[in-house]
């Protein structure tokens, strides 16, 4: 049975408590979340335009962490399709414009753009058994793509949820947080890391919130320059 954490909480991913072992030579981290329901009056009302839909497009990023707690490779520039230049390309931060790192063993599967329907919503999955040693922690955020732009925040988002499962589908553990008024304003989420300890993986979870809308802001803090 998989485990509820709480934020602050560490777990061991490859044997919990209980006696279960667990396959971590890939393991699957399933992001979701649901749109708080919306009402034609009110505030929300104002809001929303009624009961009109509104597309949340929420990102799931991964930073990989060296010793010392930084990512060592930003990557490179390249020019997109559309002919914008795209930094951070084939680095150590996987998101939605380099969605597989060089090593082939941590990828995304792709960009959800409304968080409809049960399950998970945007997955990362990595191979912990075989990624590089000198990668000792990966840390995982959720955005919301243009939140401040669009007064989205994590205060409009409920049932969000990070959840690990091991190669062979069971599911290891599981943090879940609901929009309260404490995250009135937040555009990103630091949710939970997972990290090398005694030979094992840990994985604790942070439900870290912060007011900007765009993951380079946090990446800042875990660069060399």
């Amino acid at each position: 049975m998989a485990i509820n954490l709480v934020k602050g909480q560490t777990i061991d991913l490859r044997k919990n408590d209980k006696g279960e072992s667990f396959d971590l030579s890939s393991v699957t981290m399933g992001l979701g979340w649901d749109v708080k329901q919306k009402n034609s009056g009110g505030l929300l009302g104002k809001l929303f335009g009624g009961t009109k839909e509104v597309e949340y497009d929420l990102d799931a990023i991964a930073f990989l962490l060296d010793s010392n707690g930084k990512v060592a490779n930003l990557g490179r520039t390249v020019e997109a399709k559309n002919g914008k230049q795209v930094g951070l390309y084939e680095g150590d931060i996987i998101f939605f414009n380099s969605m597989t790192h060089p090593s082939g063993h941590i990828w995304l599967t792709g960009d959800n753009r409304t968080g409809a329907g049960d399950g998970d919503d945007e997955q990362i999955i990595v191979k912990l058994d075989s990624l590089d040693p000198k990668y000792q922690k990966i840390l995982f955020l959720v955005s919301i793509y243009q939140g401040r732009q669009n007064n989205q925040h994590f205060n409009m988002v409920e049932n969000a949820f990070i959840r690990a499962v091991d190669s062979k589908g069971k599911e290891i553990t599981r943090y879940s947080l609901s929009g309260d008024a404490s995250l009135a304003g937040m555009c990103t989420m630091v949710f939970a890391e997972a990290y090398r300890k005694d030979g094992s993986w840990k994985f604790r979870a942070i439900g870290e919130p912060h007011p900007t809308d765009n993951f380079i802001e946090i990446l800042k803090k875990y660069t060399y320059s």
